[in-house]
């Protein structure tokens, strides 16, 4: 007979594996792009940190206290760029920039967030990588 897992114990057990976690933060930040939804980022981002051993052993990784980590992890507030580097560094990742898929420019694109203007190329798209080095 097949043994029932809660969401959060899959989740721990499929995020374990750094390159699936990278990719699930990958998913999550695009989400986050097109929907603005700090919230369910930071979710995910709390999700993998515990399937990587918790804030504690990610406090000690960036020298970022455990209560700041846990504060800005449960805001509704987007982490500074510099906490959110920090962050995606010590789980194994690394953010960037990589053009969207080519748009009609005559088109205004807007975010939740970002109003954008038409444009002649599509903008940058930030994604989250395993670090190569």
């Amino acid at each position: 007979m097949r043994k029932l897992r809660t969401l959060q114990e899959f989740l721990r057990e499929r995020l374990a594996d750094r390159g699936k976690a990278i990719s699930y933060l990958d998913v999550s930040l695009e989400e986050y792009q097109i929907d603005g939804d700090t919230p369910f980022f930071l979710k995910g981002l709390r999700n993998v940190i515990e399937a990587q051993g918790g804030v504690g052993i990610l406090a000690k990784q960036t020298q970022i206290e455990a209560e700041v980590l846990l504060e800005v992890l449960s805001s509704k507030e987007a982490p500074r760029l510099d906490m959110l580097i920090n962050i995606i560094t010590a789980l194994g990742g690394q953010l960037s920039i990589v053009p969207l898929e080519a748009v009609d420019p005559s088109v205004e694109v807007t975010t939740k967030n970002y109003p954008v203007a038409p444009r002649e190329a599509a903008p940058p798209r930030v994604e989250v990588t395993t670090e190569s080095r």
